[in-house]
């Protein structure tokens, strides 16, 4: 029952706009976060000596630069899509055709998994800076 209810809901521009400034608010937050943790990284890059610390440190030092420029392939599909949306919208039709749904919901969908993936990171990271005492 619920996938049919999902199936013929009806999407308006409005409510995807909304959709879209959250997503950026929580992306603005990833970066800046992500900031902190590479301003951690260069401090322990600089305190610590251990071969084996040092590898998982540019490990990280890695997975922080791809989340960035994943961050930054999303903000600029957000902004495709709003574009999108806003010439629709100069139509006078507020609710989304087909194809601009689908892909609105293609991109929810990778925003869930890039929201999963960007927190194990973060667990992940966490773990090992308790691991070595160096929160």
């Amino acid at each position: 029952m619920e996938k049919m209810e999902k199936a013929n809901q009806v999407l308006f521009n409005e409510d995807l706009h909304f959709e879209h400034l959250q997503w950026r608010s929580e992306l603005a937050f990833w970066e800046d976060e992500l900031k902190s943790f590479k301003n951690r990284l260069e401090e322990l890059v600089n305190r610590l000596t251990d071969k084996k610390v040092l590898v998982r440190l540019e490990h990280y030092q890695n997975e922080f630069t791809l989340h960035n420029g994943i961050i930054d392939n999303l903000l600029e599909d957000i902004e495709i899509h709003e574009t999108r949306i806003a010439a629709q919208t100069k139509t006078g039709r507020d609710m989304l055709d087909t194809m601009l749904t689908k892909k609105h919901l293609e991109f929810r969908h990778r925003m869930e998994t890039q929201r999963q993936i960007y927190a194990d990171l973060k667990k992940e990271f966490f773990r090992f800076l308790t691991k070595y005492y160096v929160i």
